[in-house]
């Protein structure tokens, strides 16, 4: 392992009672042991050269964090949360691996697809389109009946600046809707012009009839109201 997550936390608790000298010689300990991922030597020798202990007071700090935190065994000295950790690196990279892997299968299996598909769609180019061997063309929507050129080219152009395609089922939608308005096609869209609505609903103008209402009741109310505040011979003949 090249890299190992550092709970400081954890690592406090634990060594509140270590030296400086203690800390920097546990963790080159245990730098070493994550980067070999097996325990370290029981050769005290060994260990003392491979991590550069070399006075009296060096010596003792290094026995005191291997007596701490490590166990002597036959294969050396062990940690018990080194080897932990390192079990579980180990299981997320079987993980990754085993990811990756059908990942790729995928994505063959993707390119495969679409190699078999451009084949056979190269393959169909080759047959005549037509008996007469012309390409076909896209069929224009006629002007509607009872719309006139003019409304309808404007619709058109309302429609493309709203990336909306005229469709025949775009327009028995708006018949549809133009009926229960009580409305003709040509009135809807020359609405749908003028309001920059790519499409239309009977009920927008249900709404938009009652708005109406309601601002010419409230006109209403506010012409009353202005008179009743002016008084005068108003006043004396709404009073009677």
């Amino acid at each position: 392992m090249h890299f190992y997550a550092h709970n400081i936390g954890d690592y406090r608790k634990d060594t509140s009672h270590l030296s400086l000298l203690e800390h920097g010689i546990y963790r080159q300990l245990l730098d070493s042991y994550y980067l070999n991922e097996l325990p370290l030597s029981g050769d005290i020798a060994k260990l003392m050269r491979s991590h550069s202990v070399r006075t009296a007071e060096e010596q003792q700090s290094l026995q005191n964090v291997l007596d701490d935190f490590f166990e002597l065994t036959e294969e050396g000295y062990v940690h018990k949360r080194c080897d932990e950790v390192i079990a579980a690196y180990h299981g997320k990279s079987e993980k990754a691996r085993e990811s990756a892997n059908a990942r790729w299968q995928r994505e063959e299996s993707k390119k495969n697809a679409n190699a078999l598909q451009t084949q056979s769609e190269g393959n169909a180019n080759h047959k005549p389109i037509t008996i007469n061997h012309k390409p076909i063309t896209k069929k224009e929507i006629q002007t509607p009946e009872g719309v006139s050129d003019e409304v309808f080219k404007d619709y058109i152009k309302l429609r493309k600046g709203l990336k909306a395609p005229v469709t025949e089922t775009a327009i028995k939608g708006l018949e549809r809707e133009g009926m229960k308005a009580g409305m003709s096609l040509q009135q809807v869209m020359e609405i749908c012009c003028q309001n920059g609505w790519r499409g239309f609903k009977a009920d927008w103008m249900k709404e938009k009839e009652a708005k109406n209402a309601g601002d010419r009741n409230r006109e209403v109310l506010s012409g009353l109201t202005r008179g009743l505040v002016g008084g005068g011979k108003n006043v004396g003949l709404l009073g009677k």
